[in-house]
């Protein structure tokens, strides 16, 4: 039996085991449609970080805060399997290097693509940064619900959760302030 099959198995022995048909009509597609969805869902696995960053890494003498901010992200909760909905503000000071914009959502996306939580994930984005390009410092904000919050236990909706990481000038108090400043300024969204 191959990875697919066995996990379509174990699909339907879920479906059995909360009390469904697998055999019934909205139902017969569902284990390889759910396959398909954790294939994506979980694609971060098979992703190496390092790469993603290096390949589109550039020189340059700008050595003021890059952000990026509102990056939207999907993740699971690695204790219920229960979806996490959130976006992440991602900034770092050049030290000589700069790296295209599209790689910081991809880095984003690389962490939440796995089973998480919200801690790990802040400070796994800011150690890949800081590692690959090495900057004068990284910020790292992640706001996100957390449907293992608001489906299940205390069931209390948008009550969202905000991580923080900072590393090197995001350290600094004026550093800090400014990049706060500037992802809670006006038109920010939130949850």
């Amino acid at each position: 039996m191959n990875k697919q099959e066995e996990f379509e198995k174990a699909v339907r022995k879920i479906l059995e085991l909360v009390g469904e048909d697998p055999e019934r009509e909205g139902l017969l597609k569902t284990p390889q449609r759910v396959v398909k969805a954790f294939e994506f869902m979980t694609q971060g696995y098979q992703q190496n970080p390092v790469e993603v960053l290096n390949e589109a890494l550039f020189e340059s003498d700008n050595d003021q805060m890059v952000l990026i901010k509102d990056i939207e992200f999907y993740s699971m909760c690695e204790h219920h399997l229960l979806p996490i909905i959130g976006r992440a503000h991602v900034a770092y000071i050049p030290d000589g290097k700069v790296v295209g914009l599209s790689k910081i959502p991809r880095m984003v996306d690389v962490f939440a693509r796995r089973f998480q939580i919200q801690e790990q994930l802040t400070e796994q984005i800011a150690d890949a940064i800081h590692d690959v390009i090495k900057p004068k410092g990284v910020g790292v904000v992640v706001q996100a619900r957390h449907m293992c919050i608001e489906m299940r236990g205390v069931q209390k909706t948008h009550s969202a959760t905000t991580t923080s990481a900072l590393r090197g000038m995001f350290l600094r108090s004026d550093t800090r302030k400014e990049f706060f400043d500037i992802i809670n300024a006006p038109g920010t969204n939130r949850f």
